[in-house]
């Protein structure tokens, strides 16, 4: 027996109805590239002032690539850099999680895509950056201070004492020792190769300019990174998207978790226990000097 016209009609009718109900980008047929956002330096934690560490991404990350009908995850990078260790591991997830779920990364560079966030941007299939973004800067810097003579002129008398020949190497309040300075700079060429291999590996064949331009710690701006191979071509998240996957693509953001529902389960802010220390002389001169090195890290790319 044929059920009747009218009745089919009207179901069809209360399942387009439901389907309204449904949010966008669960519906089939919807192209859905979810979006994380990966800003700030990296690995920079200190009591009030968190960097970006994969502890802090991990959630994120993981959330963006199990999105339902997801064609692809597009990861919007601001980043001068920050600790390598901390800038490979979250390479390493976004590589593991792309290979897992075989989904396609974009990467759109804001600002500055340097150093370390250079390293986090080579995790996309792709990147994609404005003509007056800033990417490069692979190279590895450290640095210190030196105290010894200040101490001197105001009647400060060192006192040190150590198990190791070089457990206090590079003490700031001790004269700079030639050795110490051969010993940082063989560990930074090792680390430097690290970073070079994995652009490499990531780059491949896209990279244009010879070994010593790229990987001498230059930067430049979206147009001689896409001529240099270090970027794919020059573009925005909204019109590669729509042109990519069309005008109904849908880009939820993927946001870390927080805001109103974290503070009434009683969670706090990073660093807000740390609130009381600072009332006193204890807690800033480690505030201080964190909050102008990390002024430093990105006054180097002109912001």
């Amino acid at each position: 027996m044929t059920e009747p016209t009218e009745t089919r009609g009207g179901i069809a009718v209360v399942i387009d109805r439901l389907m309204q109900l449904v949010p966008a980008r669960l519906r089939r047929g919807a192209a859905v590239v979810p979006v994380v956002r990966l800003s700030g330096v990296i690995g920079a934690v200190t009591p009030l002032r968190p960097g970006m560490s994969l502890a802090g991404v991990a959630r994120t990350l993981e959330r963006a690539f199990a999105m339902k009908h997801a064609k692809a995850v597009a990861l919007v990078i601001n980043s001068p850099g920050g600790s390598p260790v901390q800038s490979r591991q979250i390479y390493l997830r976004i590589r593991q999680l792309a290979a897992e779920k075989k989904l396609l990364v974009l990467v759109f560079v804001e600002d500055v895509a340097a150093s370390g966030g250079y390293m986090i941007a080579c995790a996309g299939d792709e990147i994609f950056c404005d003509p007056s973004s800033i990417l490069g800067s692979i190279g590895v810097v450290g640095g210190t201070f030196g105290f010894q003579e200040l101490i001197r002129k105001i009647g400060v008398e060192r006192r040190l004492y150590t198990a190791g020949a070089h457990k206090a190497m590079l003490d700031p309040f001790l004269p700079e020792n030639p050795d110490d300075v051969a010993r940082v700079k063989a560990l930074q060429r090792e680390i430097h190769a690290i970073f070079i291999a994995l652009v490499k590996e990531s780059r491949g064949s896209r990279l244009k300019g010879a070994d010593d331009v790229l990987f001498s710690g230059e930067y430049w701006a979206g147009e001689s990174s896409v001529s240099l191979g270090l970027a794919d071509a020059i573009g925005d998240l909204r019109s590669t998207l729509r042109a990519r996957y069309g005008d109904k693509v849908l880009t939820p953001v993927v946001a870390p978790p927080g805001g109103m529902l974290s503070g009434l389960l009683g969670r706090k802010s990073a660093g807000a226990g740390a609130l009381a220390s600072l009332e006193g002389v204890g807690g800033l001169p480690d505030e201080l000097i964190s909050a102008l090195e990390t002024r430093a890290i990105w006054a180097k790319f002109g912001f």
